[in-house]
C-alpha cells in the first residue's frame, strides 16, 4: 500500500482540501485499497477542528465532502508511515526540517512539483482572502493530484 500525507499549516484549508479531492481521484480510479491518504497541519493551532467552512463550501460545490475530517497535527509516527509527505508550500517545508530525519528527506515533495505546467511553486493560504481563493486552490489541487496519482502509478503501483 502507497501511503500519502498532504501538510499544510494548521491543517483546515488546504491539505483537508487535497485529502479530499485525491481520495475522490483514487476512488474513481479503482485504487482506494491501495493508497491510503490522510492530511495534517505542522501547527497545533485547529487541532480537533473540521476544515474552515469555506473549504468545506468549495469542495462541496464540487461534489466532494470534507467535513468528517477533523485537524491534528504532523507527527513522528506520520513522518515514520508514509511513504508521501506532500507539502502545500515552501514554509511548511521548512516547518519540516526540524521534524524528519536525513534519511527520510527524500519523502517531502511540494505538491505542485507534480504539476510544473501550473507554474506554480507553492499552493497559496486562502484562509485570509477573499472567497474566490478557495477556487483557486480547489484548482491548482485538482490539477496536481492527477498528476501525483499518475506519478503513483508509474513509480509505486
Amino acid at each position: 500500500m502507497v501511503k500519502v500525507l498532504f501538510i499544510c499549516m494548521g491543517n483546515i484549508c488546504r491539505s483537508p482540501t487535497a485529502e479530499g479531492v485525491f481520495r475522490s481521484i483514487v476512488k474513481d480510479a479503482g485504487l482506494s485499497d491501495e493508497i491510503k491518504i490522510d492530511s495534517v497541519g505542522t501547527g497545533s493551532w485547529h487541532v480537533g477542528d473540521p476544515p474552515d467552512r469555506r473549504s468545506q463550501e468549495a469542495a462541496a460545490r464540487r461534489g466532494i465532502d470534507i467535513s468528517h475530517q477533523r485537524s491534528r497535527q504532523i507527527s513522528q509516527d506520520d513522518i515514520a508511515e508514509f511513504d508521501y509527505l506532500v507539502v502545500m508550500d515552501r514554509s511548511n517545508i521548512d516547518n519540516l526540517d526540524h521534524l524528519v530525519p536525513t534519511n527520510m528527506m527524500q519523502k517531502i515533495y511540494l505538491f505542485l512539483e507534480f504539476a510544473p505546467r501550473l507554474n506554480h511553486s507553492d499552493v497559496p493560504d486562502p484562509y485570509y482572502g477573499g472567497p474566490t481563493g478557495f477556487d483557486v486552490v480547489l484548482d491548482l489541487i485538482e490539477e496536481a493530484s492527477k498528476e501525483l496519482l499518475a506519478h503513483i502509478r508509474k513509480i509505486d503501483l
